[in-house]
């Protein structure tokens, strides 16, 4: 079944490192106005296929500050038209708010999981990343998360940001295990362009390349150690728990993205909504994707993206999806690369731990040498 994401744009702050589509939150009148037409947008959408949805993942900006009874507004409709069927509904939040009502709301709504961007359990790291929240705030968000019987969260953790230490690292996946986080989400910090961070590159004390690659390889070894099974380069989770919505990207299926920024794939055509609130407020039309470099759906696409799993391309599914087996080019690509970064069996090709600290390359190896 598809997934579904709605795109929250808003935010109290901006935070240095962020390329994402976030604007400040604006006023009530202006919010409801948003849901408005995310309901709109929905029921268009839903024109587009036949398939009913089994996840729905509100990101931003921050979707918490649309409060209680707009995400249980957009919910409901949600629900009416795409049937939600056992589905998982996340919603990510910033733990620098006040948020036990909208969790709570959230959950009487059909929510069952929680994001919440931890990012760092030091409050000196928390400063330098620009973050709004503490250790404290976050300690709080925690407790809220189970007084509103939200019992599967993820917390978010930046790696190789300025400052940190190995110790920080530990002491962030520890916290989480002894959360009761089922889900850990480790992404290593990109300098993106046209944000503070990468203009202020060379005064933010960065880690040289060796470092960021330990830095990594001790988060893997400290998640696995308390427990989280790594199933993707950055993701991490508790048995049973992986985000089923995030694996319909890896596993190349169909998703519908709502939201200025919002990108989709629904039957072998990519579209996306301009960066433009103003522009999806006004009922603008998704602009159909015109890069055909990879064309969605394909078989180099659908490896593309599974090469990022542990798991990996796994014959037997590429079979059942393409009608025809795994190209032997491909098994002939990987077995020419160092075992220590790529594994190959009858049964699939996959990356290791180490490969995935140079994935783009590997697997551009692999598919198009």
């Amino acid at each position: 079944m598809l997934g579904l994401y709605i795109h929250v744009p808003f935010c109290l702050s901006k935070c240095p490192y962020c390329d994402f589509y976030s604007i400040p939150l604006p006023d009530d009148a202006m919010l409801d106005h948003y849901v408005d037409a995310v309901c709109r947008t929905l029921r268009q959408e839903r024109a587009r296929t036949d398939e009913d949805a089994d996840t729905l993942y509100f990101g931003g900006g921050t979707p918490s500050l649309l409060g209680g009874k707009r995400l249980t507004r957009i919910l409901a409709e949600a629900q009416r038209l795409f049937r939600l069927q056992e589905a998982e509904i996340t919603m990510e939040a910033n733990p620098a708010d006040e948020l036990y009502e909208t969790f709570a709301a959230f959950r009487a709504a059909g929510g069952n999981r929680v994001s919440l961007g931890m990012q760092s359990v030091s409050a000196d790291g928390l400063r330098r990343l620009g973050r709004r929240h503490t250790p404290a705030q976050l300690e709080v968000a925690i407790r809220d998360l189970s007084r509103a019987d939200i019992r599967n969260f993820s917390l978010d953790l930046m790696l190789a940001t300025p400052g940190q230490t190995p110790t920080d690292i530990e002491n962030a996946v520890s916290f989480a295990a002894a959360a009761g986080a089922s889900h850990l989400s480790a992404y290593l910090l990109k300098l993106e362009p046209g944000t503070p961070f990468y203009a202020a590159a060379d005064t933010l004390a960065l880690p040289d390349e060796d470092a960021v690659a330990a830095y990594y390889l001790l988060a893997c070894r400290e998640a696995e150690a308390a427990g989280y099974r790594q199933y993707e380069i950055s993701n991490f989770a508790k048995p049973g728990c992986e985000s089923r919505h995030n694996l319909k990207y890896w596993n190349s299926d169909d998703y519908i993205g709502i939201g200025p920024a919002a990108h989709s794939a629904v039957s072998g055509q990519r579209y996306h909504y301009p960066r433009s609130l103003d522009a999806f407020l006004a009922g603008c039309k998704p602009e159909i994707d015109r890069d055909d470099e990879i064309p969605t759906g394909s078989p180099a696409e659908y490896a593309m993206l599974r090469l990022r799993l542990t798991d990996g391309l796994q014959a037997d599914l590429f079979e059942q999806r393409f009608g025809k087996p795994l190209p032997p080019e491909w098994r002939e690509n990987a077995a020419a690369l160092p075992s220590s970064l790529v594994t190959v069996s009858p049964a699939d090709i996959a990356l290791t731990r180490d490969g995935f600290l140079l994935s783009n390359t590997l697997i551009a190896e692999i598919l198009w040498k």
